[in-house]
């Protein structure tokens, strides 16, 4: 069976317990999906009929309407850029560094050399407040805000009427070369544009602009633009990608916006590959380790299915994965290393069913390759012949 169009979505951190090397990472316990509905009475009555209930045990449904399963990841992190490399078929050895203790002197004298700013904060914020407690003074002195989250990232703060957004990018461009040059083995670079007065201020998120890495390797978005397939990214796919492999994309900054853009474009006539990536599981609740929150932003996604499944034509295919995990019942405010969810739907399903666990999240990567007839990636076993 193929498809002429195949959308795939990405519950960002949404994972379905420890995976098989969770001690190596200190994750050994954690289950994100499992452990939220141990702490909330959730109604997701569509999510449970394609099966993505049944991920957490691999139990059999006979009644699903999806085929499901699970996957393990081979890369070595357990950061966001890492699953979707994997999940489009690049083997990655590289780990990305995080800062929770904050970025070391060398480092700041660095910035401050290049931007020929002041440089303030240097501390791990997780909720953003630092904008609110150093927003006046680096306002008064024209300072640069430097932060970092859970992730492997350099946030860089700045008022809008006291640095120009286009000049915080050009900063934060020339941060993301010296990083580089200094393999500070950092992920993303972000610029952090902020509005208001002292007490209300607010990050412009519409400005915000991540510097990634390019891919380390040649991936199926890459093989598609060659073959004259369409590859469109909603949300931080651009970003992640850093532009390789893509040549549509739409901002989004909620999950909401993110699949109102999925549902115009599913309206669009294509052939080729849509990825869109839903970020408040990870940003908003995982790091924040809001586990009330996280349930109800389950909850509206589950509002959402049906009408993104009855938008569907006949010849595609929508898949549902996710990167990493983010228990927000363990530990900390950090990424947790995880199976993940794999969903597959298609109005043209005959006989859905459990699948076998997938050895690597590359087996979605192979199964895109393989419906468009496009060159193996490095990692991956396509099992597009099994679904009927």
């Amino acid at each position: 069976m193929k498809f002429k169009r195949i959308f795939l979505m990405v519950l960002d951190s949404l994972g379905v317990g420890e995976a098989s090397d969770s001690a190596n990472f200190g994750d050994t316990g954690a289950n994100t999906f499992g452990h939220i509905i141990e702490k909330n009475d959730l109604f997701i009555p569509n999510l449970k009929k394609i099966g993505l209930l049944d991920t957490i045990n691999m139990s059999d449904n006979d009644n699903v309407e999806a085929y499901y399963t699970i996957a393990s990841s081979i890369n070595a992190g357990k950061d966001s850029i890492n699953g979707h490399y994997e999940m489009v078929g690049i083997k990655n050895d590289y780990a990305f560094q995080t800062y929770n203790d904050g970025f070391t002197f060398d480092m700041l004298n660095s910035i401050e050399e290049v931007t020929g700013r002041r440089v303030i904060g240097n501390v791990c914020s997780h909720d953003n407040s630092i904008i609110q407690e150093l927003g006046e003074r680096q306002y008064n002195y024209g300072s640069l805000i430097i932060y970092t989250s859970a992730d492997s990232d350099l946030q860089v703060a700045a008022h809008e009427d006291c640095i120009p957004i286009g000049t915080l990018h050009e900063y934060c461009e020339r941060i993301r070369n010296l990083s580089l040059k200094n393999n500070w083995r950092i992920a993303r670079i972000i610029a952090r544009p902020f509005t208001g007065v002292p007490g209300k201020y607010k990050l412009l998120n519409q400005c915000r602009k991540d510097y990634t890495m390019k891919p380390p390797k040649r991936s199926i978005l890459d093989e598609l633009l060659e073959n004259d397939y369409n590859v469109i990214g909603i949300g931080k796919i651009n970003d992640i990608f850093a532009g390789q492999g893509i040549n549509k994309t739409m901002k989004a900054t909620t999950n909401s916006e993110a699949i109102n853009k999925l549902l115009d474009i599913i309206d669009k006539n294509f052939t080729g590959l849509c990825m869109v990536n839903l970020q408040d599981f990870d940003s908003l609740y995982g790091h924040m380790r809001d586990v009330e929150g996280y349930g109800k932003a389950i909850e509206e996604l589950d509002v959402d299915i049906p009408i993104i499944l009855n938008k569907l034509e006949l010849d595609d295919l929508f898949i549902i994965t996710a990167d990493h995990g983010n228990d927000p019942t363990f530990p900390g405010n950090h990424h947790t290393r995880e199976n993940v969810p794999v969903i597959l739907y298609s109005r043209n399903f005959k006989y859905p069913k459990r699948l076998d666990k997938f050895s690597t999240l590359g087996n979605i990567g192979a199964l895109i390759a393989d419906n468009f007839d496009l060159e193996m990636p490095e990692i991956g076993e396509s099992i597009l012949d099994s679904l009927e």
